[in-house]
């Protein structure tokens, strides 16, 4: 007969430490901040809010805003989010049999706001957004990405740390 240990091993991994937030820009900036809010829940009215999240969530990971990428994840997947919808979104292109052809083109017109590397938005790009959305849908879509835009630029510079956030805490 053997017997086996009962005392379990514990691994215990050291993650490199948190960087703190460089300002709390929302402290020192209330005003901003609150009409920030409300441009937010203004820019979200009308759009489906998986398609809001996802438009969130790929302008944050092209601008690197990991605060932003932790937010957007957590109410993309509490919205009822696939796991796999949003680990594919940052290889869209390569992966559009998991998107409907009316979230592609507002993923492709978010990174044509997103970037702007040649000083417009392209017009095929725009065009293919305009088929799927009717003209109100679509100001409020180009609202949402502009918004998201200033959030991430916001989260960036202040280096706001990921990994706080709780579903709908911001909303």
């Amino acid at each position: 007969m053997s017997t086996t240990d009962s005392t379990a091993t514990v691994t215990t991994v050291e993650y490199a430490p948190e960087r703190p937030a460089r300002l709390s820009w929302a402290e020192h900036a209330p005003d901003v901040y609150k009409a920030m809010i409300r441009l937010d829940a203004a820019a979200r009215k009308g759009l489906e809010p998986k398609l809001y999240e996802l438009v969130k969530i790929r302008a944050s990971q092209i601008n690197h805003c990991a605060f932003c990428l932790d937010m957007h994840t957590k109410d993309a997947l509490a919205a009822g989010e696939s796991v796999e919808r949003i680990v594919q979104l940052g290889a869209w292109e390569e992966s559009a049999h998991f998107y409907t052809p009316k979230e592609l083109a507002a993923i492709e017109l978010t990174e044509a706001v997103t970037v702007l590397t040649d000083g417009f938005v392209p017009d095929d790009v725009y065009e293919k957004a305009a088929k799927h959305f009717e003209e109100a849908e679509l100001a409020q879509l180009i609202a949402a990405i502009t918004v998201i835009n200033a959030w991430n630029r916001f989260g960036v510079t202040c280096r706001m740390a990921p990994g706080h956030y709780q579903p709908g805490q911001h909303l």
